[in-house]
């Protein structure tokens, strides 16, 4: 994995930093004679600096709700939330003297445990989800225009199949233009003879038709749509093939269109569900970490005040 020069400089300062304070709190709790205590003068120095590298990683949030406010690069933020976040937490524990204390205390520090849980757990998602995203789904497309792009993706398969079905029914005036020109060697264009190929088959058109409406656009018009016979990659090759059987080779071009249509439908279900993944763990870690610094702040006055 590449790392680039900012985040090493964030990395290596973050090491620093952690080594620092770790030697500093082991002399601190080896020569103190009571211990260490969150409220002697290294304590407070701990929490107050741990808080407000917490209240730091805060802040991230309302930089994404003001885009626009100009108060350094969002990558920046982004890198300070997961480094600062990062080194909070030993902060808080050398603080507490890992100790939990009263209730509050023991509140904040399994609220501290679980935002950091699940601030690098998001760090993973963050950081592999993407690469699948790239390995896997050769035809990603912008979140927020899935639906759209699931429309079109039916309203292709309908107009495929009508001028298949067209064909299959010997009107040759409102087939394709690549089917009129293979039938242009066998017959009269537009008259009573078609090139055999695009024989009228009234059979074979009505399971078309009932295959477009029974299969594909229940499977394209759904989100998710898991359970579905076109959802599954296998059965639908099978399907597929079928079609390839029962229709004549001039309009397997038109099969293969149709298969490329559900395969990249599965592809934007697996895209959707990757999204959801990746942020809906934000649902969890966003009001935790509000609660720790609302908690926190609690904390903080608690013990200045008694």
């Amino acid at each position: 994995m590449r790392i680039d020069e900012t985040h090493r400089k964030w990395l290596v300062g973050s090491a620093i930093g952690l080594a620092g304070t770790t030697a500093v709190y082991v002399l601190y709790s080896v020569r103190s004679t009571q211990g260490p205590r969150g409220g002697s003068a290294l304590g407070l120095t701990y929490g107050i600096v741990g808080f407000t590298f917490m209240l730091f990683a805060g802040l991230l949030g309302l930089r994404k709700k003001f885009p626009i406010w100009r108060v350094g690069r969002a990558q920046s933020w982004m890198r300070g939330h997961l480094w600062l976040g990062f080194l909070s937490v030993p902060l808080i524990l050398f603080h507490g003297g890992f100790q939990f204390g009263g209730e509050l205390t023991r509140v904040l520090v399994w609220l501290v445990i679980f935002v950091f849980s699940g601030g690098i757990l998001g760090a993973a998602l963050q950081h592999f989800i993407p690469r699948i995203h790239t390995a896997q789904l050769p035809m990603e497309t912008i979140y927020e225009q899935i639906d759209r792009v699931r429309g079109q993706l039916a309203e292709e398969a309908v107009r495929l199949v009508e001028e298949a079905c067209s064909a299959l029914e010997g009107e040759v005036s409102h087939a394709s233009e690549l089917q009129r020109a293979t039938s242009a060697s066998a017959g009269k264009m537009g008259g009573l003879t078609v090139a055999s190929g695009l024989e009228a088959d009234e059979e074979v058109s009505t399971q078309l038709r009932r295959f477009l409406s029974s299969e594909m656009e229940p499977y394209l018009s759904r989100a998710g749509a898991g359970g579905m016979s076109l959802s599954d990659a296998s059965q639908a090759r099978t399907m597929f093939q079928q079609l390839r059987v029962l229709l004549p080779r001039t309009l397997h071009s038109s099969v293969d269109d149709l298969e490329n249509i559900c395969e990249e439908k599965r592809q934007l279900d697996q895209q959707s569900r990757l999204h959801k993944v990746l942020h809906g763990w934000l649902l969890v870690h966003i009001p935790l970490s509000y609660a720790l610094l609302l908690l926190g702040a609690v904390h903080a006055v608690i013990a200045l005040k008694f």
